[in-house]
């Protein structure tokens, strides 16, 4: 890992997961600061000791000494940081992202980006459903996955660095993916589940289940507590694959309704043993 024992990391964007980067990072011994939008974001992640230094604008010091910046930006603030502050960066910069979508950002970002930095995407697959750097936490990625994506434009060089640096931050597994295999996987592995987890939360006003539900309602929808804004655009800008695997949904609960109302025990026990089947893929 002598790449990263040498490098000063900035965190753009101090957030739960730039936050929680930034906490793994610092505990290993490495020099990492932060850009934010918010003084006082900047002020609790300097007073518990989450980074050495930060600024609530683009420090150009901070931007120009950084060997490795990682974006923890929604994607189109992501965007137009790049396009008004690139020529800031370091010549040989390595870049990367926690970005939820990617082929609407990898090949924008490579397109515009100065040929003497390199941008390598990846999309460390854990969260949490609260928000800040106050919630910030190394520990959720010890269970979770991180995905590489990169595209033609990406070295092996880059491509072994963002692959070290998931193994380093402690996720369970790191994955390669192209953007476009990414953002199918992601459009039902995580956009799918969210999308059904408000649905759920938006078929009843009754305020009173809250007294009579199990761990089955209350882990189903944990993820119903959403933020708005980010999943909204995140949703909107893979919007072609999340309708598919909607579609394929909707297809899926429709057969499961009409086989309970012909009173089709059977193929409901079938529905059952093949879900538990599949189920027990993650259990492994």
């Amino acid at each position: 890992m002598e790449w990263i024992s040498k490098s000063k990391i900035l965190i753009v964007g101090l957030g739960l997961i730039g936050g929680s980067y930034a906490r793994a990072l610092k505990r290993l011994g490495y020099s990492v600061t932060a850009l934010s939008r918010r003084q006082e974001t900047i002020d609790y992640a300097l007073r518990e000791g989450i980074i050495d230094a930060g600024s609530a604008a683009v420090d150009e010091a901070l931007v120009g000494e950084a060997d490795a910046v990682i974006f923890a930006l929604y994607p189109g603030v992501f965007k137009d940081w790049i396009r008004e502050n690139q020529s800031l960066l370091k010549p040989g910069a390595m870049l990367t992202d926690v970005t939820g979508v990617k082929s609407c950002i990898v090949y924008d970002i490579q397109e515009m980006l100065r040929s003497d930095v390199e941008f390598i995407a990846a999309h460390p697959m854990a969260g949490r459903e609260v928000y800040g750097v106050e919630n910030s936490d190394e520990r959720i990625f010890r269970d979770a996955n991180f995905i590489v994506t990169p595209t033609a434009r990406n070295t092996d060089k880059a491509i072994d660095w963002c692959r070290s640096l998931g193994k380093l931050l402690g996720f369970r597994k790191v994955s390669v993916l192209s953007p476009e295999e990414h953002d199918e996987m992601i459009s039902f592995v995580s956009q799918l589940t969210h999308c059904i987890a408000v649905a759920l939360m938006t078929c009843s006003d009754n305020q009173h289940l809250v007294d009579y539900t199990g761990d089955s309602f209350r882990d189903l929808t944990r993820i119903a507590r959403i933020n708005d804004v980010m999943w909204s655009e995140l949703f909107l800008l893979n919007k072609e694959p999340l309708l598919r695997q909607m579609d394929i949904f909707l297809k899926e609960f429709s057969e499961l309704r009409d086989l309970l109302a012909a009173e089709d025990r059977e193929g409901l026990c079938g529905k059952m043993r093949l879900s538990t089947e599949r189920r027990a893929y993650f259990d492994r």
